[in-house]
């Protein structure tokens, strides 16, 4: 690996300098996923794990999964803030707003202070990423809610994508990749 760090603290290994399993991962990863960004650029040095979180990532892109590009967002922005995670954060902090979420809105979710949606869907993943990213206890009410607003289907969706946004987070704060960091060009 070279010595300089060039993705935050992480030495990121040309592709003509990786080993075969990695090689190959890195060309799977890019057939599952398109151009490598984010933790991706960092996961690819695990071909094992690379192998199995691209497909699970892939679940995510837009037309895979049953939630809208805002209610993503938002199970997003709120898991996100909550890892402090710069790189992440200030990209789902633009694409909330992309999407059409409003600029307030998205400032209150990243700042943790309280906001609400019209649209009970969004409304019922506001409130599960807040009380799942809390550590708090769901209340019957909030579960009677969601599963009448996003169906179990929906549910297990904001969940895993939450879940998934963790291990995007926690692995980019622990390199401390700057937002917009752009890393090796492959």
């Amino acid at each position: 690996m070279p010595e300089t760090p060039t993705f935050g603290r992480f030495a990121e290994t040309p592709l003509d300098r990786m080993t075969p399993e990695q090689q190959e991962a890195y060309r799977f990863a890019v057939e599952t996923r398109g151009p490598l960004m984010g933790p991706n650029k960092i996961w690819v040095h695990n071909p094992k794990l690379a192998k199995v979180a691209a497909p699970f990532g892939g679940h995510f892109q837009a037309g895979n999964y049953s939630l809208t590009e805002r209610e993503r967002e938002i199970a997003v922005i709120i898991i996100n803030s909550k890892w402090r995670s710069a790189y992440p954060t200030a990209a789902h902090e633009r694409r909330g707003k992309e999407v059409g979420l409003p600029a307030d809105k998205v400032e209150a979710m990243l700042s943790g202070i309280a906001t609400a949606f019209d649209d009970k869907r969004e409304q019922s993943v506001y409130e599960m990423a807040i009380c799942l990213s809390n550590g708090r206890w769901v209340s019957k009410g909030l579960y009677d809610r969601a599963v009448e607003a996003l169906g179990h289907v929906g549910i297990t969706d904001a969940i895993c994508l939450m879940g998934h946004y963790t291990s995007v987070s926690m692995t980019l704060a622990f390199y401390d990749v700057p937002a917009g960091a752009q890393g090796l060009a492959r």
